[in-house]
């Protein structure tokens, strides 16, 4: 069985596996995600209930707020973030909330955006390896 590796373009560094978490849905982070237990809480949402902790969240892109750069800190302080982020266009305030996490709380949140194919499918029900430093998604295995 040949590897799918996929080819992004780094946003955020470091290197982190995880469950892949799917929606082509995009996210507003602000009022979707609780940071205390890593829940999606916007019911309108088809992720909604499902925990982003520890996993690899896909989303093709955020919609919005200022203060989702603070939602994702947040749950790295809870220690409830994503394992890493992949995105079809990363919002430069989700990367900031990932910045922000390494600088305070020393939490890599690896994100990647522009992959030359779109992953969902791909990794969808599999386990992930995001590397933020060059830029690329490995699909692992069957999860």
């Amino acid at each position: 069985m040949k590897k799918t590796v996929i080819r992004c373009v780094p946003v955020s560094g470091g290197a982190s596996k995880g469950e892949a978490l799917v929606t082509n849905q995009p996210i507003c982070l602000y009022d979707s995600l609780d940071p205390k237990t890593g829940r999606i809480v916007n019911r309108r949402h088809e992720l909604y209930g499902q925990c982003v902790s520890g996993r690899v969240f896909f989303f093709p892109y955020g919609i919005g707020s200022s203060t989702s750069a603070a939602t994702l800190l947040e749950t790295s302080r809870c220690k409830k973030a994503p394992a890493a982020i992949i995105n079809l266009e990363t919002e430069p305030i989700i990367a900031v909330g990932a910045l922000l996490a390494e600088r305070f709380y020393g939490m890599k949140i690896p994100i990647v955006h522009r992959p030359e194919l779109d992953p969902a499918e791909a990794i969808r029900h599999h386990s992930v390896r995001v590397d933020g430093d060059l830029g690329l998604i490995e699909v692992l295995r069957h999860s």
